[in-house]
């Protein structure tokens, strides 16, 4: 039998849950069982606890319904516990290093007791400050409840506290399913316990995440908050528990509820008035005898509610805040007379058949947006699709697809009306999120290199970032993001925390890859000029931080002429850049300019890149790639990455030009090693591309259709990639 049983419910947190695991199974102490309870096995947070099942014996793996919410996972861990003591872990949450320990010795010195209460540390999701609550005054040692009444399982989360199995199993306690479960089992956990006891050293950090918690979120969920309430005060009441303790407790419940009350917005306005109606006859059934309101305006607020005064409360609440309810509007710039056109559309209603389509800041007609688009008017034409791009990028829209320019009237009277918005990127800070607009948040590549706030702790990348705070608002107005794999899955929740919902249905952008048939191919290469004769080389790398200016830090002239006559260079700069720097040379062609890198990477025989996230995309045609690594140090400082390439690459790696010439001429490029490296590869990041991502969008998002009815991604082994041209074939 285990000492400790550790129980961690992991919905919707795959993006941390490993820093939770981790902080786990590193500790000195290794007495213990560790019990995941997942939504599914197939879900992101599933895979990673089957991930560690499989490596550690320690670690079990359980299922739990996610309309049961935490409550019902942690009883379901309860369930298949073996250990003296049971603790309580949220997902992205971690222990303390060295706290198993702590809380061992503290148990070996007071002997067993029902509860131990711990501190703990509230950390802010940017990681930029910390809080630890005190825990309150109490004895040094075990004592009754009594002797600190103060301190109690609704003052203390429940993650902050070690709780003795038999004694839970004895008074048969478990967490209800709905919200605010925490509130009830602390309660009542509170009115069994018979020996408690502190630790006063930080075990568990706990994360304040950026969207905060979802109990603050409006909703009905919220009445669920009385109804914990209640649960506690009639048990209080059934053991007539006396005045010194129930006084403590029941302000403590109260402070709660009327944390609530004082934020009406958290409630659906028909229900304001009947929560604080009920919330104010459980004040008056269960006030302790000679119970005293605190002084000061919460007292006020306990007197008002336990009369039931509603308009006098909420009078209170405006007079407090020193204005009514403020009324957002939407932001227009002084002296700029479209944007005050702009807030004037506002005000007309949405039109809930237009959607308004944009890619990397107005470029062209390209990447997912365009796929989407492509797709939305085959299977919704009813709904009128419309692409912003720039002026100087008019000529790269097809004739046949509405546009409007960005930043004229035109654009910013469609921004306004529109009920959907699609962009591989981000509108402009101006766009309000108009109540029943739908934005989703379509990416641009799979993230290698750190992205969002994540690059607050590389200063060369800071400088040039912009406002981390705009940037989130913005992130604010995403309702759907989209993901090509669940590395990506795990590191969009990172890079940008929001309350939106993670659509993994791949990138549309890579439908063509299998989808375009051998005649596209042949088509493509003849658009670009590439002799039918010759393998193409397609060299993209990517944008340096640390310098200016496209810099192709390769030789391409003297490279073509070391790997011989068999070979063309396709060169792509980064999308940053107009166009790249060859110099006429027949052997390299520079397709920078042309706007579909998929058409590009169709073409291409063969993939050279450095650190760019072409690579993810392109493995999915299944065809060589090799790495150009000349300073993934420096990359790798300056930039910094979410994972090692160098030991995780789609196929060879070459640090200089003469490697990389050799991996050519010697054919290691294309052997069975680079094809075994790049089989890898695929696995992890072509996890949800297969030709019908377009469609699953639309459908999810456009059409409304719900998540089961989605098509289902075919498995990575059943999907049959583009060719390749003849030649290599051949």
């Amino acid at each position: 039998m285990p000492r400790f049983s550790i129980i961690v419910p992991a919905f919707g947190v795959a993006d941390r849950l490993s820093q939770a695991l981790d902080s786990v199974l590193a500790q000195s102490c290794g007495d213990f069982e560790l019990i995941l309870v997942c939504d599914a096995p197939d879900s992101p947070a599933g895979t990673v606890a089957a991930a560690y099942a499989e490596r550690h014996s320690r670690v079990v793996p359980l299922t739990s319904p996610p309309s049961g919410g935490t409550g019902v996972a942690r009883t379901t861990g309860m369930g298949a516990a073996r250990g003296t003591y049971l603790l309580f872990l949220d997902g992205d949450d971690t222990l303390a290093p060295g706290a198993l320990a702590a809380i061992d010795a503290r148990l070996a010195a007071i002997g067993e007791v029902d509860v131990l209460y711990v501190d703990h540390e509230r950390v802010h999701w940017w990681d930029a400050e910390t809080t630890t609550p005190p825990l309150g005054r109490a004895p040094d040692g075990a004592f009754a409840p009594g002797l600190a009444p103060d301190v109690t399982g609704v003052s203390v989360p429940v993650w902050s506290a070690v709780y003795r199995r038999a004694f839970v199993t004895e008074h048969r306690l478990t967490f209800s399913s709905g919200h605010f479960t925490d509130i009830g089992w602390g309660g009542l956990v509170t009115l069994a316990a018979e020996s408690v006891a502190l630790l006063r050293s930080v075990c568990v950090r706990h994360l304040l995440r950026r969207q905060g918690s979802e109990l603050h979120s409006p909703g009905e969920h919220q009445l669920d908050l009385l109804d914990q309430v209640e649960l506690v005060l009639t048990r209080a009441a059934e053991l007539a528990l006396p005045a010194h303790r129930f006084g403590p407790l029941f302000e403590q419940l109260f402070s709660v509820v009327l944390r609530t009350a004082t934020r009406p917005e958290r409630l659906p306005v028909r229900l304001r008035r009947a929560f604080f109606r009920r919330a104010g006859l459980l004040y008056r059934r269960h006030r302790p005898a000679g119970y005293r309101p605190p002084a000061g305006s919460v007292g006020v607020q306990h007197r008002l509610l336990a009369s039931g005064a509603y308009t006098a409360f909420h009078a209170l609440r405006s007079l407090n805040q020193g204005t009514a309810k403020a009324v957002k509007r939407a932001p227009v710039p002084r002296m700029v007379r479209t944007r005050a056109r702009y807030a004037l559309r506002l005000r007309r209603p949405l039109d809930e058949n237009l959607a308004v389509y944009c890619a990397y800041w107005g470029r062209g007609y390209t990447c997912n947006p365009a796929a989407i688009h492509a797709k939305a008017r085959e299977l919704a034409p009813h709904i009128r699709s419309v692409f912003l791009v720039e002026r100087d990028a008019v000529d790269s829209v097809p004739k046949d697809v509405e546009y409007a320019v960005l930043g004229s009237h035109a654009a910013w009277d469609l921004l306004a009306r529109a009920k959907y918005l699609v962009n591989n990127a981000n509108f402009a800070d101006a766009v309000v999120k108009r109540p029943g607009s739908v934005h989703l948040q379509t990416q641009h590549g799979t993230p290698l290199k750190k992205m969002g706030v994540d690059q607050s702790t590389y200063p060369v990348v800071a400088s040039m970032s912009g406002s981390f705070t705009k940037l989130l608002t913005r992130v604010d107005r995403w309702d759907f993001n989209l993901s090509s794999n669940r590395h990506s899955t795990h590191m969009w929740e990172r890079a940008f925390p929001g309350a939106y919902e993670t659509l993994e249905y791949g990138y549309p952008r890579n439908d063509v890859f299998y989808t375009a048939t051998a005649e596209d191919v042949t088509r493509i290469r003849h658009d670009l000029g590439v002799p039918d004769d010759k393998k193409a080389l397609l060299y993209a790398p990517t944008h340096r931080d640390y310098s200016t200016g496209f810099d192709a830090r390769l030789d391409l002239e003297a490279f073509c002429e070391a790997i011989g006559d068999d070979y063309v260079v396709l060169l792509r700069a980064h999308y940053f850049y107009d166009q790249g720097t060859a110099r006429g040379s027949g052997r390299i062609i520079d397709v920078t300019g042309h706007r579909r890198a998929e058409e590009i990477c169709l073409a291409a025989d063969a993939l050279i890149t450095d650190y760019s996230s072409i690579m993810f995309d392109y493995a999915n045609l299944d065809r060589p790639i090799v790495v150009y690594a000349d300073d993934w140090e420096v990359y790798r400082e300056t930039r910094g990455v979410y994972f090692d390439l160098m030991t995780a690459p789609p196929g060879q790696v070459a640090c200089t030009p003469e490697e990389l010439a050799s991996v050519f001429r010697d054919g290691g490029w294309a052997d069975d090693s680079a094809a075994a490296l790049r089989a890898a590869f695929r696995e992890r990041f072509c996890s949800f591309d297969d030709g019908r991502a377009a469609e699953r969008v639309v459908r999810r998002v456009l059409l409304g259709e719900p998540p089961e009815s989605i098509p289902p991604v075919i498995p990575l082994a059943e999907r049959i990639p583009a060719p390749a041209h003849a030649f290599v074939r051949s």
